[in-house]
């Protein structure tokens, strides 16, 4: 078994409006580095369309029934709030980026992938059960969540997110759910403005990882070591899926940590130990943030050639 790579052209048409950080070329930065001659045992897939219905596994009816409806007309951008949009063409693109995690849960859950990285746009963990915001319509490993467990059977879930946001829609949909496990590391303070280390959820389900603006290799990977993931390993996962933001890089023009590519093979290395003594090595990958496109394609690269060492 290799590792599974989703994606699809369709994830170019979610247009932004000029001078957007979350633009199609982040998806061609990703494309090109994934395209090199190392990653040539990747098992490569255009990803499938998602029924649109799978998206009431994890967010409100009224609100998968208002998000088509605005979808603005050719040529025109559609806002959802002050910098989350839509154009004529996203609603393919959120299908594709919603099937390629549906997908890699399938393939991970019956045993023909080890692991699966999804490389798709628009992101996901922003949105929460009934809002969209933070660039971010439909929240793609929430559904992939709850995909797992009520077609799979997996009993828990964890969720580890490393966007350097906090992931506040993943965090408000599961908040209540002691089945699955959220463990986010990511700068505070800073956009949304949740994810303090006392928000914990109902079932103390929600692991918080507040880091300072300038905190660099060391300190992130003992505080991951202390922190997130001794609570993974504790919850005895199903199955791991990853909020893959590349947006902690030292380079990316909207946060300031001090993480180089390395820290993201790094983490994924550790997630992966975890995942072959809990879970037969089951881990699905999600892009989320990453907005300098040379420190995204080099984290992706990063990430994906952890992975592959399965």
């Amino acid at each position: 078994m290799t590792t599974l790579y989703l994606t699809h052209p369709a994830c170019l048409e979610h247009e932004s409006p000029p001078g957007h950080p979350e633009r199609p070329d982040r998806l061609r930065a990703v494309w090109r580095v994934l395209d090199e001659a190392r990653f040539g045992a990747l098992e490569r897939r255009k990803a499938k369309l998602a029924d649109a219905a799978s998206a009431l596994l994890a967010h409100d009816e009224r609100y998968c029934e208002t998000l088509p409806k605005l979808i603005p007309p050719e040529g025109r951008t559609g806002h959802v709030d002050a910098d989350t949009y839509l154009s004529a063409h996203s609603w393919p693109a959120i299908l594709y980026a919603m099937g390629a995690a549906v997908e890699g849960v399938d393939c991970v859950m019956r045993g023909e992938m080890k692991n699966a990285f999804c490389a798709t746009r628009p992101p996901g963990h922003h949105a929460e059960r009934a809002r969209a915001m933070g660039f971010c319509l439909f929240n793609h490993v929430a559904v992939a969540a709850r995909k797992a467990q009520r077609v799979h059977g997996a009993e828990r879930v964890a969720i580890v997110d490393f966007d350097v946001h906090h992931g506040n829609g993943t965090q408000d949909i599961f908040w209540k759910d002691k089945s699955v496990l959220y463990a986010s590391s990511h700068q505070w303070p800073l956009y949304p403005g949740t994810g303090a280390a006392s928000e914990t959820g109902e079932h103390d389900n929600i692991v918080n990882l507040p880091l300072a603006s300038g905190t660099g290799p060391q300190v992130f990977r003992a505080a991951f070591e202390s922190v997130i993931l001794p609570r993974v390993d504790a919850f005895e996962p199903d199955l791991i899926l990853i909020s893959a933001g590349f947006d902690a890089h030292r380079r990316d023009p909207l946060a300031s940590l001090d993480l180089g590519e390395a820290e993201f093979g790094w983490v994924t290395r550790r997630l992966m130990e975890i995942a072959e003594q809990r879970c037969a090595g089951r881990i699905v990958s999600v892009l989320e943030g990453g907005y300098d496109l040379m420190g995204l394609s080099a984290s992706a690269a990063a990430h994906v050639e952890a992975l592959m060492e399965a």
